[in-house]
């Protein structure tokens, strides 16, 4: 049997949600706890017998050391027989690894006792991805699944002492190629393989279930993976065990939350069973206390005991308040003996997915406990091409970036793999929402019912496992599925050599799969989240990619036509999904990757870590760069310009969006993160460090907005609140050239709105210049709180590279503090997009990529572990007009 929770469960509206949890079964009189046998030791990997590949590789065709979780490839870098694909040219070596097979085994002792047990089940949490499992010689699995569970009776084939545990693997690529040749017809995929390894137009990744970027994404490297990518146990039991434990919420008011504790008991014997419910607040203290006595019947059953919560403290997306968490603990006794303790953290919240006819057409709008709230965020892809090497640390670093940079969610891709309940668990008490993809990035899927079937077990599984964490506020059946076959040129050829009827079922395939199979699986394990179909989409089977009706992917600025920035300035969707522009990491993580050696952008090696448009991103990039600011002076102010570029470019849509508030309620830039060091959209790097553009959504997403947008010639002046109350506030125009003379001042009194976009202003160029220059003169606008500026934003009259920008003085000031040193920076001039870093030292800034206006010097807080004298030395100050050359 399985261990995840089963398909009877049922769940109320509004929702209570559960974070990681401690389950617990304890010994009573004549019973003897199930016990759990980690077997992640001893482990061995050589390729299969026999394999095409063992002449070239024979080192591999012996037994090697193995981690498990863990993949072949980085068991195969830690013996020293491949080579770091993340560094150089090394990914193109690599290949032969996901097109071979390989067998794991290990060795492992069972006592006497384990094997009296009524029951004994292997259980694998993930298996990478073709795989047949043996025990003692005996064939116990097939597996076709990376994102299911495992379970299988092991009890028939284990013996007293040692026991051998065999698990072969198959390449998907090997396996599926063969068959897929002998088809009619190949559903579209999504990104051809650059090696060779499939023919193009003849993809399999898009026919089995497994990570979808592990075959290469336009952001990161193809490398298929095989292993055994989660843990492997012993699990064994008689008498009774608690299989799962789950708090559901009937009701959520104001003055109770009404809750039902679920137990899912497997047992032997019908049985009485005494159950205690404590629930503790988010201070620690209790707050209610249930005991019961149930009956369990043989079998698998189910118990239910109800609880109150008098007044209740409900969960809050950061920014509009707490996260309260409940701690509900559950003890089975049996005569004064405990048989079980578990524990549950929980977060009471509601959550709508408010679809409103309006005069802009229907709304896509999250409310969160009756609080409608503006989506600020990013997309999030997969951490690491291995997922076993990402640890926690790093998924914090990440979601405290996340944070700090004023964003609220996150979108969890549909083309990676399901997140650890770690990572839920962090959002959960960050206050982050997630909009959680199901697994399907962009190829059209398969139709058969075996493909369904599989896909309909592995979401019962992962929406099961996933359902009890607050901060999952939608559940979305795929990403760009749905408008790929409604807009891509193969999608629309395919449709074309195939009959009318071929494509109605290829249509009909889809409409299952997202629109009712996977809807139901969310309405019976997860009802109170919404269920949205695909990414883009209008929430039906129509056109998917609509401004006025459901969530949008804007990619006409960088894909596509390849628009300027200023083009997000003309469609304002109601939710804006996806929309990105690339820049290149920090020139330290370019260093590490490629070398010392000179570097410009069409390098081999950069070419190789860019994946955009086979290699040729960087000479989009170069093209993006040389539109606003010119010819960079050299490599490395090419590296700070693409920087600046997407900076600028990305601010300008989500204060767009913001500014468009009710209309627009959402703004999730691609993407927040990279997996491997390379040309990407990120806003931080695969080392953590934050680009300018994170910098700078820390400003754009702040809780508190001016939003100053010249389009044409006109700027508008909005000020945007995310507050839930009024606040009385002034805001202020400045004129100023760039020494810091102010050629015109005014300043306004304003309340703002709650929840609003307020717009306050709109000048013509010629009314906002009042005959200044306009190639020599900037507008400031900011937003004052309490006398001091919160919020500012520069408009310029020109393109960066046609301004006439002195070259500023910038005195930099680094002097000890009690957290560590404090950099205070001040300019003789406009000083633009000042960047502020300290060589290859590590240190850590409070802000950076901001301008430094004349006579306004910045204090910056920096934490590093390196010396003052160090620092000092290091310390490297840039601004637009140094980077840029001389000044027309």
């Amino acid at each position: 049997m399985t261990i995840a929770l089963p398909s009877t469960r049922t769940r109320m509206t509004p929702r209570l949600a559960c974070i990681a949890g401690a389950l617990v079964l304890l010994a009573g009189p004549g019973r003897a706890a199930p016990a759990t046998q980690l077997l992640d030791q001893g482990w061995q990997v050589r390729l299969a017998p026999g394999d095409a590949r063992e002449a070239e590789h024979p080192q591999a065709a012996h037994w090697l050391a193995a981690t498990v979780p863990g993949a072949v490839q980085t068991d195969l870098m830690a013996a020293g027989l491949a080579a770091d694909p993340f560094v150089g040219r090394n990914e193109a070596a690599i290949q032969w690894v996901g097109l071979s097979d390989w067998v794991y085994r290990t060795r492992f002792d069972v006592d006497p006792a384990t094997l009296a047990r009524r029951h004994a089940e292997l259980v694998f949490e993930g298996l990478d991805t073709f795989a047949e499992v043996y025990l003692n010689g005996h064939k116990l699995l097939d597996a076709d699944n990376m994102f299911r569970h495992w379970t299988v009776s092991a009890k028939p084939w284990l013996r007293v002492g040692a026991n051998t545990l065999e698990v072969r693997l198959h390449s998907p690529i090997e396996r599926l190629q063969p068959w897929l040749k002998r088809q009619p017809y190949a559903l579209p995929g999504e990104f051809d393989s650059a090696f060779g390894d499939e023919p193009k137009g003849l993809q399999t990744a898009n026919y089995v279930r497994k990570a979808a970027y592990q075959y290469g994404w336009d952001w990161g490297p193809r490398i298929v993976t095989e292993g055994i990518w989660q843990p492997v146990h012993l699990d064994s039991w008689d008498g009774l065990r608690v299989a799962g434990f789950h708090v559901a919420q009937k009701h959520l008011g104001a003055q109770a939350a009404q809750l039902d504790v679920q137990l899912d008991v497997d047992a032997d014997h019908d049985a009485p069973l005494p159950v205690e419910i404590s629930v503790f607040g988010p201070d620690g203290q209790p707050v209610a206390r249930q005991v019961a006595d149930v009956e369990v019947v043989a079998g698998h059953h189910r118990v239910v005991v109800p609880v109150t919560i008098a007044h209740p403290r409900r969960w809050y997306p950061v920014g509009y308040g707490a996260q309260d968490m409940y701690t509900v603990r559950v003890r089975l006794d049996d005569g004064g003996t405990p048989l079980y303790e578990g524990s549950r953290q929980v977060g009471l919240r509601t959550v709508e997915l408010r679809r409103d006819r309006d005069r802009w057409g229907r709304s896509f709008a999250f409310v969160v406990n009756g609080v409608p709230i503006f989506a600020k965020g990013a997309n999030l892809i997969p951490f690491d091409s291995f997922p076993t090497r990402v640890t926690d640390a790093r998924m914090r670093q990440t979601l405290e970036s996340a944070r700090a940079a004023n964003m609220n969610m996150l979108r969890v891709w549909g083309g990676g793999y399901y997140l650890p309940d770690a990572f839920y668990a962090m959002a959960d008490r960050m206050g982050l929402m997630v909009w959680q993809d199901f697994m399907f990035g962009g190829a059209i899927p398969p139709r058969d019912a075996a493909f369904v079937a599989n896909v309909r077990q592995e979401a019962a599984e992962q929406v099961e496992r996933l359902s009890d964490h607050p901060s999952i506020v939608l559940w979305c059946g795929n990403n760009e599925v749905q408008s790929s076959w409604l807009s891509w040129g193969d999608r629309k050829a395919l449709q074309a050599s195939l009959a009318p009827a071929e494509n109605e079922r290829i249509k009909q395939g889809m409409r299952d799969l997202f629109g009712d199979v996977l809807r139901e699986v969310v309405a019976q394990h997860d009802p109170d989240v919404p269920y949205w179909p695909s990414s883009p989409s209008q929430g039906g089977d129509g056109f998917a990619n609509s401004l006025d009706d459901g969530d949008y992917h804007y990619w006409d600025v960088w894909s596509g036509e390849a628009k300027p920035a200023t083009a997000y300035l003309d469609v304002t969707p109601r939710f804006q999904s996806e929309y990105g522009l690339q820049s290149f990491p920090d020139l330290r993580t370019i260093r590490a990757f490629a070398g010392a050696g000179p570097l410009q952008a069409d390098s081999p090696v950069l070419r190789a870590h860019q994946k955009f448009d086979g290699g040729n991103g960087n000479r989009r990039l170069l093209d993006y760069v040389r539109r606003e600011y010119g010819e960079p002076k050299n490599f490395p102010a090419l590296v700070y310009l693409s920087q600046v570029m997407q900076a600028d470019g990305i601010a300008l849509a989500a204060e767009h969006l913001r500014a468009a508030r009710p209309r627009s309620m959402g703004s999730l830039y691609w993407q927040l993160n990279d997996l491997w060091p390379g040309v990407t959209w990120s806003s931080i790097d695969t080392y953590g460090r934050w680009k300018a553009l994170q910098f700078r959504a820390r400003r754009f997403y702040a809780p508190l907005l001016v939003a100053a947008l010249r389009h044409e010639g006109t700027t508008t002046v909005s000020l945007v609140s995310d507050r839930t109350t009024a606040l009385d506030a002034r805001w202020r125009l400045r004129l100023m050239d760039f020494a810091g003379k102010v050629l015109r001042e005014a300043s306004h009194d304003v309340t703002l709105a709650p929840l609003a976009s307020t717009q306050v202003a709109r000048y013509s160029d010629a009314q906002l210049l009042d005959g200044a220059d306009p190639r020599a003169t900037f507008a400031v606008f900011e937003l004052i709180e309490d006398g001091k500026p919160i919020s500012r934003n520069l408009v310029f009259f020109a393109l960066p590279k046609d301004l006439r920008l002195p070259q500023p003085h910038v005195h930099a000031q680094l002097t000890p503090s009690a957290t560590g040193y404090t950099l205070t920076l001040a300019a003789d001039a406009l000083a633009r997009d000042v960047w502020v870093s300290f060589g290859d030292l590590n240190a850590d800034l409070s802000d950076n990529s901001f301008d430094l206006l004349p006579g306004e010097p910045v204090t910056l807080d920096v934490t590093s572990k390196a010396s003052a004298a160090a620092l000092r030395q290091a310390l490297q100050v840039q601004d637009l007009a140094h980077a840029m050359g001389t000044p027309p």
